[in-house]
């Protein structure tokens, strides 16, 4: 029952942690999820056996897979030499170099713990690299630099730790034998991840072949894969299991597309699937570290022979080491680098090179396999100072990229990271392609567009076919089924005209919503000078517009979205239920008059918008044609909604499957458009992929709600 319940809070710290980081998205979630693992162990005392080959097992061999499978294999293949170096020999030097300044730091440690100790800190955990990376904005090359590395050095750094570790503990140590055993796990890892997984993609095509479409089983059997490969490599081959599922991950992502579009409901669940695990698996690592960090901390500040305060000042020395090694590294590298760039230039990417090079989860997995006593039976030199500076190193690498990378890279949040909510417009890492047979060149790349411009044609092309089936009927769903597209429209050109420091549309819309108001408020007017209506009517609804103008002044344009909004839509709705049954509504005049306003000065606004454009020194041309439609058809929505109502024509029943209908005809339309931008060239493979399953997504949606 113990382990239930410790799964169980595991999750709920994962989900938790999530939560925060929607509200604080400057708190990289990784960091979260460690302060409730630490703080959940102080409060309620958890412990957890920590088994380092379960561990990589159930969490390294999954995420490392699942990287590799997503990882751009042309970035890979661009930048091989660069990560070859950063992960083999980078690692090796940190571990001899690295190791020798740290003995230098702490004496009483022997010199093959200390390169034990810079062995297991110089791998880059790529969890820890992802997460951090959505709060800054790195370099393209920096970023897949470090990812590329990440899946590497973990092999090389662990069978260094392992190495120096033997050499500690027995005090023997044979290069031959060392360097012969590091090249058969690596080999004999590669050789396992690809043969393995070369297995794998012939049962799945003869599956495909036969017919053999079971959604569950084929799911489970993707799923499956990195976790029998990483068995059967490191348990009966003594290889590298994680080479193995990276090889395995690279590979099958190359070759899924043979089968990959006669499985599209496969592949899609498998994604889904793997999302959620990823998500899990992601937070729970880190929440495990975070419960392991009060332990690897308790023995060094408990302890009489080491002083707290000078342990905290060593991991800031040992960070700082680190951080030299791997900059200096970077900086002399460029030098090589045929690109004649200026040495400040050089020096700004060998920092963001360093400090992105985060410690992670796997780099406490290792130090916890330190052990207790040596071989001749006595305790394990200065192990409780070795733990308590790797997780301190761990903690400080997280919070000095989040402090020092941003001053050199740059803010955003538009870099997609591993565990995070699955966005239909960042996952164009689904389904990739192998980018080696992608080697056409394009004749006219400057072309393509991007996957916010690729939308807005689907979205408008969506629009015009609502427009060719508008008739008499039907024009109250074919209005609002466009007012929903034309939000979604007006959303992605904001973002576009962000990204280029513009806010034509914003501005656009205040003017235009500011002209239609200030006309409403004039019909409202002559209304109440004609005795049309009554003074209440008038007074509610000068309100209201008053309102609607002071916050356009503010700079605020209509609709409002968000919480407050809904908020207080829900609640006009009650009032309103309530006036009905017990106010001054159950007056028919009164609702009438309501009715009768609320058209006029639709009508009115759509008139004094037509007049104020046709004005000789106005500049139709210079207004956002999307601001402008937006605003018409929201209007005439409205028009159209009375009209119904008025003559009681307003059925609820048709009126849905008025909409049901429409919208599927709106999506055959949208799928026309991209079939269209596919074939004249004008998306990339990653692009028209995440807009299939963005179509796929909105079909399933709107059939499932109908089938409800």
């Amino acid at each position: 029952m113990a382990i239930v319940e410790t799964i169980l809070g595991l999750i709920i710290i994962v989900l938790f942690s999530n939560l925060i980081n929607h509200y604080f998205q400057w708190i990289p979630v990784s960091l979260v999820q460690i302060f409730l693992g630490t703080l959940t162990t102080l409060v309620f005392n958890l412990k957890i056996d920590l088994d380092p080959s379960w561990f990589l097992l159930l969490f390294i061999a999954p995420l490392l897979y699942n990287d590799g499978r997503r990882f751009p294999r042309k970035e890979l293949w661009k930048l091989k030499g660069a990560i070859f170096n950063n992960a083999i020999l980078l690692v090796f030097l940190t571990m001899l170099f690295g190791g020798f300044l740290i003995t230098l730091l702490i004496p009483k440690l022997p010199l093959p713990v200390g390169m034990a100790l810079a062995a297991v800190l110089a791998p880059t955990d790529p969890v820890a690299v992802h997460s951090i990376s959505k709060q800054v904005k790195l370099p393209d090359n920096i970023l897949h630099l470090v990812s590329g590395e990440s899946l590497i050095n973990d092999a090389s750094g662990l069978i260094g730790f392992k190495y120096a570790l033997a050499v500690a503990v027995t005090g023997y140590f044979s290069l031959s034998h060392a360097v012969g055993d590091f090249f058969y796990v690596a080999i004999m890892g590669s050789l396992a991840g690809f043969l393995l997984i070369g297995l794998v993609i012939l049962i799945i095509e003869w599956l495909v072949v036969k017919g053999f479409n079971d959604v569950v089983f084929n799911t489970v059997l993707q799923v499956a894969v990195p976790f029998i490969i990483y068995l059967i490599t490191e348990k009966y081959l003594h290889a590298s299991g994680v080479i193995a599922v990276v090889v395995a991950g690279v590979f099958f992502a190359s070759q899924r597309n043979n089968f990959v579009s006669v499985q599209p409901e496969i592949n899609l669940v498998t994604e889904r699937t793997w999302d959620i695990i990823v998500y899990l698996l992601n937070g729970t690592m880190f929440a495990i570290l975070g419960v392991e960090l009060p332990v690897a901390m308790k023995g060094a500040i408990q302890s009489d022979q080491v002083d707290t305060f000078r342990a905290l000042w060593l991991v800031i020395e040992v960070w700082i080491i680190l951080l030299l090694i791997r900059v200096g590294w970077t900086f002399i590298y460029q030098l090589f680098d045929q690109q004649h760039n200026s040495w400040r230039f050089r020096l700004r990417i060998a920092l963001i090179s360093g400090l992105s090079g985060v410690r992670g989860a796997i780099t406490m997995a290792g130090a916890l396999t330190i052990p207790l006593q040596l071989a001749d039976g006595s305790p394990f030199p200065e192990r409780s100072l070795v733990l308590f500076v790797v997780a301190g190193v761990i903690i400080l690498s997280m919070l000095m990229a989040i402090i020092l990378l941003p001053l050199f890279a740059g803010k955003t949040l538009d870099i997609q990271t591993r565990g995070a909510n699955a966005d239909l417009s960042t996952s164009k890492s689904l389904l990739d392609e192998d980018d080696e047979d992608d080697e056409e060149t394009t004749t006219a790349e400057e072309n393509l567009l991007n996957l916010n411009q690729a939308k807005l044609y689907l979205l408008k092309n969506a629009v015009r076919s609502l427009e060719e089936q508008r008739r008499q009927h039907n024009q109250l769903a074919v209005y609002q089924l466009i007012l929903e597209y034309q939000y979604l429209i007006k959303r992605l050109e904001i973002a576009e005209e962000q990204s280029v420091g513009d806010s034509g549309i914003v501005q656009d819309e205040l003017d235009l919503n500011r002209v239609a108001i200030k006309g409403e408020l004039r019909e409202l007017q002559r209304l109440y000078q004609t005795n049309q209506i009554r003074e209440k009517v008038y007074l509610r609804f000068k309100q209201t517009l008053t309102k609607q103008l002071k916050g356009i002044n503010h700079g605020l344009t209509l609709p409002q979205f968000g919480l407050i909004l809904n908020l207080r839509l829900s609640w006009r709705k009650i009032y309103r239920q309530i006036l009905i049954r017990w106010g001054t509504q159950q007056d028919e005049k009164y609702m009438v008059e309501v009715r009768l306003v609320e058209r006029a000065l639709a009508k009115s606004a759509i008139k004094t918008l037509s007049e104020y454009l046709r004005k000789p020194d106005v500049n139709e041309q210079a207004f956002n044609r999307e601001a402008i439609y937006h605003l018409i058809i929201r209007y005439r929505s409205l028009i159209e909604k009375q009209k119904k109502q008025q003559e009681n024509q307003l059925d609820p029943a048709v009126y849905q499957q008025q909409l049901r209908n429409l919208h599927l005809r709106s999506i055959s339309a949208q799928r026309v458009s991209l079939q269209y931008l596919i074939e004249q060239g004008y998306l990339d493979r990653h692009s028209a992929v995440a807009l299939r399953q963005y179509i796929n997504h909105e079909e399933n949606l709107l059939l499932r709600v109908s089938s409800v």
